[in-house]
């Protein structure tokens, strides 16, 4: 079981993919130092992680989810 306590999402592309991210509770909600784009690109994310979309995420963060 992933995603259990958070520190782990997945984000929803414009293409359609996935992608996972590592949040960090204790920044704030638009600092885009809270967000770390570890990885892999996959197409179905887990049920059991909490699912983002890419306009939630600042505009830094969201250059990298297509750098991978």
């Amino acid at each position: 079981m992933g995603g259990k306590h958070g520190k782990y999402v997945y984000v929803r592309r414009r293409d359609g993919l996935y992608v996972k991210v590592r949040v960090l509770k204790s920044r704030e909600e638009k600092d885009p130092s809270r967000y770390i784009v570890v990885g892999p690109v996959v197409k179905n994310p887990p049920f059991t992680y909490k699912v983002l979309d890419e306009s939630d995420l600042p505009s830094e963060v969201r250059d990298q989810l297509y750098s991978l």
